[in-house]
Parts: structure tokens; C-alpha cells; sequence
């Protein structure tokens, strides 16, 4: 995986590069600082000289920590830089290749789960090569460094430091290999959590009809639970990684300083290669344990790309083109005709296929009609020819003039299609119309409007064709819906036209209204329409009736009542249900009863947004979710202020003990310090690990019930 995500960066190398070589040089100026500190220090300590006679090296060690501070902030920026780049690219391929996927994959999977790896997967990408990847490689450039001017010194602090430090990466990646396991867990647990979060909010409305709503409540705190103990428990190992981190290296530190000190005391060192080298040796430590605290970054990243990657590596099948494909992609000279061939499709997990044995030519210009039961495969034939889901068995071939031949449907782009339940974007009124031409001008998305009867509703709208209508179209009603889809396919010019009873949702004025502007959209077209209504279809060239995933009859209306068989019994059958048959006008004649006039309009408030008080003081309110938590709090404060604690006084004792071995004294007053180096040394690591603990548990805590609350506050609004 990492190999993979490596290719990644492929073309940022140069900034990748950047990045590493800016870590580099801030470790050499370390080094720098480290043995300008040390010359001043010496210098008044032992051979006491004023301010005015070691200016100069304060001066300087200003140039190197400005040039430092310059360094770390041009690293930060190029890492970003890199990290934006690499989730930019990989997720514009992860929507196309889902949009190659097509609807048949992203109804299979549950929407909160793809959301969580397209945004959440992609973003644990960024600390994976902001932080952990050049990380890597800086801790291996700058320790190396480092011995290089350690071993002409010291021969003995040289071999402390290369005997240890490799004990650093050694536990990094026995612990790393026990997290990996339990970090993919909880990756897996915060996608199906989004995913059950997301269809809490979604079917919030159902929720509340059924009486379940506030109950419901309970159960998303009992799923945050769940994910925070996952969390915890993943936390508990990555941390351990990074106390063991702690441990080696503050032990590592406390060594080089006890065996520093007892050579100083015997006169075996000088003072200033001492304090250079016990300068140095936090730092020499401090890249691999940033690599250690990464490394849970690093995890987290590979865990997400794993599931990124099982999308990725789903197949897709392109059209294959022999000839010309010139008259294929002409507007006029798309096709000659479309052959199902042998076609069968069987959806997942189910024995019965949807469709079985499908052979037919449907011929350009001509107006298909697609009939049948509920179940009958109508669908499943359009989805296939919009290549939405691939055949089971066969194969569908677009026939186009100048003997040229595509395996596989028409593109999607020559295409119009009108479902019955269109889907509407939260954008605006225009937006969504100029889907079906992304280039349109105003004047060609109004006349649109005006074709599908939609000019004049949107003209009553606040801010006319740029008011925002909701998610799914939610400020519209469904009538008007369908006749913004109806725009869409005006704007689009489509020489295929896929209808899929799209004026089942109109009352019968407005259904009145669209029947000539849908005579004008079928000119000089291939229509197929699926007929839920019988005396829509009487017109069509041809019908094919469908029955069980199968071919009954075919042919024109004329023809089929003629062989009395299954389209007969069903027209039989709609001749009582809903009125009489006029033979001469081949239609039905409207039952009396029925209304003829619904001018019903909706109520809408098209507001933005409701949100008010956008400037209340956030902060105490979110102390407020800290309630029956402040002895957890404050025992993080405890926690952390022991960490720093134990940091200065091992950082003092260590100090304490070079300076007074420096002038010789007995051993016995050193024996405080040096028990004190290994004891700060310990505790900092076992506070800093608690710490750790209790701060992610408390938050953690304060998500799951801000997330509760969420929900409560939106359960009334629903």
C-alpha cells in the first residue's frame, strides 16, 4: 500500500524534495545553534567573559534561529503543498472512476460510507505526506548527521546514540504492526458510522412519522459510544508506541548525561564537548520520535487508502470501437441501430435474473414503447442501455453508418433521459437546468423554461432562475419537478430520448400543457419510453411487452390487439378500470369523475437559511457539554502539567550534574542528580502517556454528546 500511495506523489516530486532537503538544513543549523550555545556557555561559566565578549555569538545564534524558524515554516508550506496536490488528484480520479462505476454500484453501497472515503479518507491522506512521509526521510538524513560530528568527539556518546536509536524504529514497528490491525477496525467503524448518521438525518422525517425520532436519539448515542471505544482502544496502542518512544529516548538522553558527567568528574572530557554533545542528544532523538507520533498518522492514512484503493480497483468496461467512430459521435448520424444481443442480467445476490435472453433491433427515429408488470425488466433494459450496469451475458451493439460499430451502448452524452423521480441539486433553479448543457446562455436556459411550462413559476421565485430549491428539489413540488427535468432534456438536444413516464407526477392541466412540447421534443429523435399508463403508448412504432425478464410480444398496437394476447388483456383490463376505448381516436375517453383541473401551489419559504445568532459566544456553550466531565478535565491539566514538569526538571538535573562535574567535586554529590535524571526520565514518559489518554477520552466524550444534541435540536425541525 504504501508503495502505491508513493506513485501518488509522483508529480510533486520537486516540492516533495523541497520539503525534505528544508528539514535537512534545519537539522544542521540545530547542530549550529547547539555548538554556539554551548561556546557561550563555556565561555562565561569558565572563563568568565562579559556580555560585550560573547555578543558576537549571541548574534549569530540569532541569524541561525531566525533562518530555523524561516526553514520550518517553508517545510510546513511545501508539505501542504504536496499533500494538497496528491487528495486534489486522487479525488478527482475517485469520482470518475465511481462515475464509470455508474448509479448500479453507488445503489449497492450506502452513501454515507463513499462520503466518508471520498472526504474523510482522502483528508487522513494529508498527514500522511505533510507529516509522516517526509518525516521518514528526515529521520534518517539528520541523526546521521549529527554522529557525523558526535564520533570525532565522543567516541563513546557516538556509540550510545548508534546503539539505541535503531531500538527507536524497532518497537515503533512491533507496536505499529499490533495497531495496524485495530486502526483499520476503527476506520471501518467511522464508515459505517457516517454512513448510520447520515441516514438518521435523511430519514428523519420517516422517523418522526412512525414515532421513532426521539428514541432514535438513544441510538446514536449508543453508536457514538461504540465509536469512541473503538477510537480508545486504538488510541491505547498507538500511544503505547509513543511511550516507548518517550522511554528509549529520555533513557537514551539520561545515559549519555550520567556517563558525560562521571568522565567530567575525573577530568577525562572537556566541558565544552560535554555540553555540545548533551545539547545534541535530545535532538538527535527528537526526528525518530516525531516519527513515532506520525506514525499513527501514517496508519490512519494507509487504513483509509485501503478502502480508496478497493474502489479504485473496481473493473470498468469502455466500449470497444471498430471503423470509423466519425458518424458516432455526430448528432445526426449517431446510429442506425441498437442490438440487444442473446442479453441477460442477473443483479447480485439474487438466482432469478432480471432480464433473460434479450434479442432486439431498435432502429434510429423510431418511438419504442416499453410495457409489462411491475418486475418486468423495463428498467433494468434502460439501465443497461445507459450503461449504468453491465450485462450478465451478451452484449448490446451500436450499429452506425459508414460500417462503423460500437460494443456497448450509445455514450451518455447523446443522451436525454426523464426518469419519474428526477434528481435535483441544492443550487439553484438555472444550475440544475444548465445540467443538460453546462455551456447554455440565459437565453437558452429561459426558452428551455418556457418549453416545459416553467417560465412563469420561476418568475414568482425571490431571486427567479438563481433561487436556491433545495436538496432533491425539497422546496419544489413534484409536478414542478418534473417539468424542471423536462427543461434539462430541451436544453440537452439529445438524439435519444429516454422517458420514464415522466408526467405520472403532473396533474392533468399541466400534463395537458407538456403533451405538445413533448410531441416537439420527440422530433428527429430515437425515443423509448417505459409506459406505466397504457394510453400513453398507443402512438408508438413499436411495443415490446415484457413479462418475467423476457420478450412476450412485440410489435404496433394495431398488431398485438389483434393477437389477443398478454398487451390485450392488459388494455382489456384498463378499458374497465378507467373509461371507455374511442377505436377511432386510438385513446381512452377520460372518466367524468375524474378532476380536470388541479392549480394546487405549495407554500415555500425560500430563505437561505434560518440559522440565526450566527454571532453567540461559542465557547461557553461547549464548556457546557463538559458537564459531570471537569474531574476528567482537570486531571488532564494535572497530567499535562506533570509531563512539562518532568520535562524541565530532567533538563535541569541533567544541567545541574554537567556543570558541578565540570568543577570536580566528590562523587557523592552527584548521586541525586544521576537518580534524578532516570527518574524525570520515566515519569515524563508515563505522565505524557496518561495525558494522552485522558484528554482523547474526555473529547471524545464531549463529540459523542454534541453529536446527541445535534440531532435533538433537529429532531423538531424535521
Amino acid at each position: 500500500m504504501h508503495r502505491r500511495l508513493l506513485t501518488l506523489a509522483h508529480d510533486t516530486r520537486l516540492t516533495f524534495l523541497l520539503t525534505v532537503l528544508s528539514g535537512f538544513i534545519t537539522g544542521l543549523l540545530i547542530i549550529w545553534q547547539a555548538w554556539l550555545l554551548s561556546n557561550t556557555i563555556n565561555n562565561v561559566f569558565l572563563d568568565n567573559q562579559t556580555l560585550a565578549q560573547v555578543w558576537g555569538l549571541l548574534r549569530t545564534m540569532l541569524f541561525v534561529i531566525t533562518g530555523r524558524a524561516i526553514l520550518t515554516w517553508l517545510n510546513e508550506v511545501w508539505a501542504k503543498d504536496v499533500a494538497v496536490r496528491v487528495k486534489t488528484s486522487l479525488r478527482e480520479r475517485l469520482f470518475v472512476h465511481i462515475q464509470k462505476l455508474g448509479p448500479a454500484y453507488t445503489r449497492a453501497e450506502r452513501t454515507g460510507e463513499l462520503t466518508a472515503a471520498a472526504l474523510e479518507g482522502i483528508e487522513a491522506l494529508d498527514a500522511y505526506f505533510s507529516q509522516y512521509l517526509p518525516q521518514l526521510l528526515i529521520s534518517a538524513l539528520v541523526p546521521i548527521s549529527i554522529l557525523i560530528f558526535v564520533f570525532p568527539m565522543d567516541l563513546l556518546s557516538g556509540v550510545v546514540m548508534l546503539i539505541t536509536a535503531p531500538l527507536i524504529p524497532f518497537f515503533m514497528f512491533l507496536i505499529g504492526k499490533g495497531a495496524e490491525v485495530v486502526t483499520k477496525r476503527q476506520y471501518e467503524t467511522l464508515s459505517r458510522f457516517s454512513a448510520h448518521f447520515l441516514d438518521s438525518l435523511q430519514g428523519l422525517t420517516t422517523l418522526k412519522i412512525y414515532g421513532q425520532s426521539k428514541s432514535h436519539a438513544k441510538n446514536i448515542e449508543k453508536v457514538s459510544e461504540q465509536f469512541r471505544d473503538t477510537t480508545m482502544s486504538v488510541l491505547r496502542i498507538t500511544f503505547l508506541s509513543a511511550l516507548a518512544l518517550e522511554l528509549l529516548s529520555t533513557l537514551s538522553t539520561a545515559i549519555i548525561a550520567v556517563e558525560i558527567g562521571l568522565r567530567l568528574l575525573y577530568s577525562r572530557m572537556d566541558f565544552l564537548q560535554a555540553l555540545f554533545i548533551l545539547v545534541l542528544a535530545p535532538e538527535f532523538y527528537l526526528p525518530l520520535r516525531m516519527l513515532g507520533l506520525r506514525f499513527h498518522a501514517g496508519m490512519d492514512g494507509t487504513a483509509a487508502a485501503r478502502r480508496i484503493y478497493e474502489i479504485l480497483d473496481l473493473e470498468t468496461s469502455e466500449p470497444r470501437i471498430w471503423g470509423s467512430e466519425k458518424n458516432l459521435t455526430s448528432t445526426k448520424g449517431l446510429f442506425t441501430s441498437l442490438i440487444f444481443s442473446n442479453l441477460s442480467f442477473t443483479y447480485p445476490n439474487e438466482a432469478t435474473p432480471a432480464l433473460q435472453n434479450i434479442n432486439l433491433e431498435l432502429r434510429a427515429g423510431k418511438y419504442i414503447a416499453l410495457v409489462g408488470p411491475s418486475g418486468a425488466g423495463k428498467s433494468t433494459l434502460v439501465n443497461l442501455l445507459l450503461g449504468f450496469i453491465k450485462p450478465t451475458d451478451g452484449e448490446i451493439i451500436t450499429f452506425g453508418k459508414a460500417q462503423s460499430t460500437v460494443l456497448g451502448p450509445p455514450s451518455v452524452e447523446k443522451i436525454a433521459w426523464i426518469p419519474q423521480k428526477p434528481y435535483l441539486f441544492h443550487d439553484s433553479v438555472a444550475a440544475n437546468i444548465c445540467l443538460g448543457d453546462p455551456e447554455a446562455t440565459q437565453e437558452q436556459v429561459v426558452e428551455a423554461a418556457r418549453t416545459a411550462h416553467l417560465h412563469q413559476f420561476i418568475e414568482t421565485l425571490p431571486q427567479k432562475y438563481q433561487t436556491i430549491i433545495g436538496e432533491g428539489g425539497a422546496r419544489l413540488s413534484g409536478g414542478q419537478v418534473q417539468r424542471l427535468a423536462f427543461a434539462r432534456a430541451f436544453l440537452k438536444k439529445a438524439p435519444i430520448l429516454i422517458l420514464d413516464e415522466p408526467t405520472s407526477s403532473l396533474d392533468p392541466e399541466t400534463e395537458t400543457l407538456l403533451e405538445e412540447s413533448t410531441r416537439q421534443l420527440m422530433q428527429d429523435k430515437t425515443v423509448i419510453t417505459i409506459a406505466h399508463r397504457l394510453n400513453t403508448v398507443f402512438q408508438a412504432d413499436e411495443i415490446i411487452v415484457l413479462d418475467k425478464g423476457q420478450i412476450e410480444e412485440q410489435g404496433t398496437h394495431s398488431e398485438l390487439m389483434a393477437n389477443q394476447g398478454v398487451y390485450a388483456r392488459m388494455v382489456n383490463s384498463l378499458k374497465i378500470e378507467i373509461g371507455d376505448w374511442n377505436s377511432e381516436s386510438d385513446e381512452f375517453k377520460v372518466a367524468a369523475s375524474q378532476p380536470q383541473k388541479m392549480n394546487h401551489q405549495l407554500s415555500i419559504d425560500y430563505r437561505q437559511s434560518q440559522i440565526k445568532n450566527r454571532k453567540s459566544n461559542i465557547l461557553p456553550r461547549l464548556l457546557g457539554f463538559l458537564k459531570d466531565s471537569w474531574n476528567w478535565v482537570a486531571l488532564s491539566v494535572l497530567l499535562g502539567a506533570l509531563t512539562i514538569g518532568a520535562n524541565i526538571s530532567l533538563m535541569g538535573t541533567s544541567a545541574w550534574l554537567i556543570s558541578t562535574a565540570a568543577l570536580h567535586p566528590s562523587i557523592a554529590e552527584l548521586g541525586i542528580a544521576i537518580v534524578g535524571v532516570r527518574f524525570f526520565g520515566i515519569s515524563r514518559a508515563v505522565f505524557r502517556y496518561l495525558e494522552r489518554l485522558v484528554s482523547h477520552n474526555v473529547t471524545f466524550r464531549l463529540l459523542a454528546r454534541l453529536r446527541v444534541w445535534f440531532y435533538q435540536k433537529l429532531e423538531p425541525l424535521a
